[in-house]
């Protein structure tokens, strides 16, 4: 069996990055082929592994848009003579619509999908064309004079990204992450549905709350017991129960068991507090003080001002640098997303 992920082209490599990163800690067998920008083949799935593959991506990942199974593989020119070749009644029970998304591709799309909705019903009976909220939803993906027919079996919550932002949360502070990049992040640390997720700097707790939605246990402490009761707030709001905050300087977090990731964004700029840590002295206390508190090999995934020189300090401590990538933010400023694994000492 195939999938194939339409991704998010809002960033160059890390809706790939993510996706890669949830293959490699659910311990997915299959292949990865870049087809274009945007649009991913998942290949060599076996049958067993198909739906819990597939439900596992659209429940994780946070820079794919939808993610479909693969009917067949046609040509511009061979489109109506593979759609007719298909026995629908086994994707369609009671109505359907059929979608066309192009990359690159000279296919028109209204004709296509109007051309494939007739011909489906030519070849089934007691069903019927539903264009909002159908049960089946029929794709037409083409890339250049390719096309794949495909199906969407499970949907991506798409509306959550939207609905749970900073500002739309019962506690809100200014500089708070986007859903979509903390999402992104705890699939960047390699966690599983169950492991102990620790933002050490957890601000309003959009990076807990993601965490949290994918199943982890999480833990969030502050330096400011505003931020700390706040984010508890908003992990309630969310449905979220396993969690822990504590109202702690992170020199001083001594947590009650090793994390099997960090995931953070250490405050910097003129809009956040770090009680009496100044300049880049933060992030090198960070490293210092979270090193203790993770299991040998656990992920830490934080971003950083680009102006800031992180090697020195991971280094030091005893880290790696397993991956980075830069996230414009403004002229003056990138946000820097750096994957770093704890040494096995």
């Amino acid at each position: 069996m195939e999938l194939l992920c339409i991704q998010s082209q809002e960033h160059d490599k890390l809706p790939l990055a993510e996706l890669k990163a949830v293959i490699e800690c659910e311990d997915m067998e299959l292949d990865i082929s870049k087809i274009t920008e945007g649009l991913i083949l998942l290949k060599d799935i076996s049958d067993e592994n198909s739906d819990k593959y597939y439900q596992t991506l659209v429940k994780r990942l946070g820079y794919t848009h939808e993610v479909d199974e693969v009917i067949f593989k046609s040509s511009i020119d061979d489109l109506e003579r593979d759609i007719l070749a298909i026995d629908w009644s086994r994707y369609i029970s009671k109505n359907f619509a059929v979608r066309v998304k192009r990359f690159n591709s000279p296919i028109d799309t209204v004709a296509a999908e109007r051309k494939t909705g007739s011909l489906i019903l030519s070849k089934c009976d007691n069903i019927k064309v539903k264009l909002k909220k159908p049960d089946s939803l029929i794709r037409l993906i083409a890339y250049e004079n390719t096309v794949y027919i495909a199906i969407e079996k499970f949907k991506l919550n798409k509306k959550h990204f939207e609905e749970i932002k900073p500002h739309k949360r019962p506690f809100f502070y200014p500089g708070s992450m986007s859903p979509k990049l903390a999402r992104c992040m705890v699939n960047l640390s390699r966690v599983n549905s169950g492991d102990l997720v620790l933002d050490p700097f957890c601000g309003t707790g959009g990076i807990l709350i993601e965490a949290g939605l994918i199943g982890c246990k999480v833990a969030g402490s502050d330096v400011n017991w505003k931020m700390k009761n706040g984010s508890a707030i908003n992990l309630d709001y969310c449905g979220i129960t396993d969690y822990r905050t504590f109202n702690v300087d992170v020199r001083e977090l001594k947590m009650y068991e090793k994390v099997d990731s960090v995931v953070t964004d250490p405050p910097y700029g003129i809009s956040t507090s770090t009680g009496d840590i100044e300049g880049d002295e933060i992030f090198n206390e960070f490293f210092h003080s979270i090193y203790d508190n993770m299991k040998d090999d656990a992920y830490l995934c934080m971003a950083s001002p680009h102006y800031v020189d992180l090697n020195p300090m991971i280094e030091e401590v005893g880290f790696e640098l397993v991956e980075q990538y830069g996230i414009k933010m403004h002229r003056s400023l990138t946000r820097i997303i750096s994957v770093i694994r704890k040494k096995n000492v």
